[in-house]
């Protein structure tokens, strides 16, 4: 009906064309509402291990335990993401570049960092830190959970 020509000038014509109207604007409102996105919300439960109990949760098996991940946001772009991350003890040398440049808050349990220049940082749980994609080094734990924020150019490593 729509890009129709009606040839009577009448009441009917007018109907007809306050339908179509009617329905390009229906048609228009239910896209804008099927595109509606939301904020990602860590509530504190969520933030005390809650949110590990979703089922979207990766579950990775390691010989010192589990290690938790769950996504809360990823962009639509592909290169933000944010999350939360739980792993027991652990020790990984990183002789590539970390690839991504990652924002860290800790919520329990430190992490030791010894950059590839030998200089050492530890981060408790209350603080933060952001790694830049070019790191190298050697990451040591005895366990921690953390809020994750990660951007990645390219959209690897999310």
């Amino acid at each position: 009906m729509i890009g129709m020509k009606i040839k009577s000038d009448g009441w009917m014509n007018r109907v007809l064309k306050s339908l179509a109207t009617l329905i390009c604007v229906m048609g228009v409102s239910t896209v804008a509402v099927a595109e509606t996105v939301h904020p990602a919300k860590l509530s504190s439960a969520d933030l005390m291990g809650k949110a590990f109990d979703n089922p979207n949760t990766i579950i990775t098996e390691t010989p010192t335990g589990n290690i938790l991940d769950i996504t809360s946001l990823k962009s639509s772009d592909g290169k933000f993401a944010s999350g939360m991350y739980k792993a027991g003890k652990s020790r990984f040398e990183i002789t590539e570049p970390y690839g991504v440049d990652e924002f860290m808050f800790f919520l329990e349990g430190s992490v030791t960092l010894t950059s590839s220049d030998g200089s050492q940082m530890t981060i408790n749980a209350g603080e933060a830190l952001t790694i830049p994609k070019e790191w190298t080094g050697i990451w040591e734990t005895d366990g921690y959970r953390k809020i994750w924020v990660i951007y990645s150019e390219s959209g690897e490593g999310l």
